[in-house]
């Protein structure tokens, strides 16, 4: 038996009703980490018929102790007994659940109206996701402590106010939407980011190829969703481009799209033409526009510069904030020029010092190179670089570093 993969298989499902049962997400981990080490050490010697259930069981157990402990110690009562079966008990066992995904169904459950719309998304990202409070803290562009406080924080809503933490029936979903719609799209980018899938993020981008697939099947009217998906098909279909030879990272615009995967590609520009016979408009629309625009180089040989420009001048007003910001330079500048460019990327304003954003300064340096900045581009590089990147972005990265170096220095 794969052990790890077993336990992780089952862990959405488990903290999902752990975390109905208790109406406490940090007990429901707890209780779920040490039902899985326990498992470490059984699992060899006895290895159980149904992974999920066994650790369904030992988890409870584990949440119903802590909790008796707590309440003994607060309130001196006998040991209560176990609570009745609740409907998300049943939800877990029943053979067709409103959403008939225990992944997918954990994020709509996490993502709740209650909490704060900024909180939502990380929430459940950490809880169903497993990412640690510092990658969740690049992914928002928030220092540690200020994403550690927000996730406090919604955690602490949940068990003062008593947010029930239950599967959302349909009707419910479309308040929810937006920030499930959010985890997905950061789940995606923490393997996106990782050309060579070599990072602990490697799984999301099957997983939210898979997820997101599915929401446009129970959705099929919603344009935001049908997009959504639609981007995610159109950036996996470049996947097998995104290295050479020698593992570095290839970028978009010199891939061999001869690579290209075209069934993902028709499955995107489907469901991209299906979300344009909507008459609203939201970001993900705008942003499934643009990777379809990077796809017209199979059939003219030229990326449309001018064109994704524009949709980034469309998208920053409907999602404004550096990472939309910085992808709009970077077209700003292929398409008006590496002073537009280099112009657009000096006007981004945020919180956060962008000095320490790797996309910041490899936008920098690439657009230093294009305006025959050789000092100013290796500057930005040598930045990127001890920013620790994924190892093909390394390698690319390094491989222009010395190019720009040999300019510098024959200059």
């Amino acid at each position: 038996m794969d052990l790890g993969g077993a336990i992780a298989g089952a862990r959405s499902r488990v903290v999902a009703a752990l975390a109905a049962r208790f109406r406490d997400l940090d007990l429901a981990e707890d209780a779920f980490s040490d039902a899985a080490l326990t498992a470490l050490a059984v699992w060899p010697a006895d290895p159980p018929r149904d992974p999920a259930a066994w650790l369904w069981r030992a988890a409870l157990r584990r949440g119903l102790d802590a909790t008796r402990r707590a309440r003994t110690r607060a309130e001196a009562l006998h040991d209560p007994p176990p609570p009745d079966p609740t409907p998300e008990d049943l939800a877990m066992q029943a053979d067709e659940p409103i959403i008939p995904d225990e992944r997918l169904r954990l994020i709509f459950v996490c993502c709740h109206p209650a909490l704060a719309p900024e909180a939502r998304a990380a929430l459940t990202l950490k809880v169903v996701c497993g990412l640690s409070t510092a990658r969740l803290a690049r992914a928002f562009l928030v220092a540690e402590s200020a994403m550690l406080q927000r996730i406090t924080r919604a955690k602490a809503k949940i068990a003062a106010a008593g947010v029930p933490f239950e599967i959302p029936t349909r009707a419910a979903w479309r308040e929810r939407l937006g920030a499930v719609l959010a985890t997905l799209e950061i789940a995606y980018a923490q393997a996106y980011e990782d050309a060579a899938l070599a990072g602990d993020a490697a799984d999301f981008a099957a997983e939210v190829l898979r997820l997101s697939g599915l929401l446009a099947e129970l959705l099929p009217d919603d344009p935001e969703v049908l997009a959504l998906a639609a981007l995610v098909r159109f950036a996996e279909a470049r996947r097998p481009a995104r290295l050479d030879d020698s593992g570095a990272m290839v970028p978009l615009d010199q891939q061999e799209v001869v690579l290209w995967d075209e069934r993902l590609i028709a499955d995107g520009a489907r469901l991209l033409d299906r979300a344009a016979g909507e008459k609203s408009t939201g970001p993900y629309r705008i942003m499934g526009a643009i990777h379809g625009a990077h796809l017209a180089r199979r059939e003219t040989g030229a990326t449309p510069w001018p064109t994704i420009a524009a949709l980034y001048d469309a998208l920053i007003l409907l999602r404004p904030g550096p990472v939309t910001a910085v992808n709009r330079a970077v077209a700003v500048g292929m398409a008006r020029g590496a002073e537009a460019g280099l112009t657009a990327l000096g006007d981004i304003r945020t919180d956060r010092d962008l000095e320490d954003w790797l996309p910041w300064q490899a936008a920098r340096a690439g657009l230093c190179e294009q305006a025959g900045l050789p000092a100013e581009a290796l500057a930005a590089l040598d930045a990127a670089l001890a920013l620790g990147p994924p190892p093909a972005e390394r390698l690319y990265l390094a491989r222009r570093r010395d190019a720009v170096s040999a300019a510098v220095r024959a200059g």
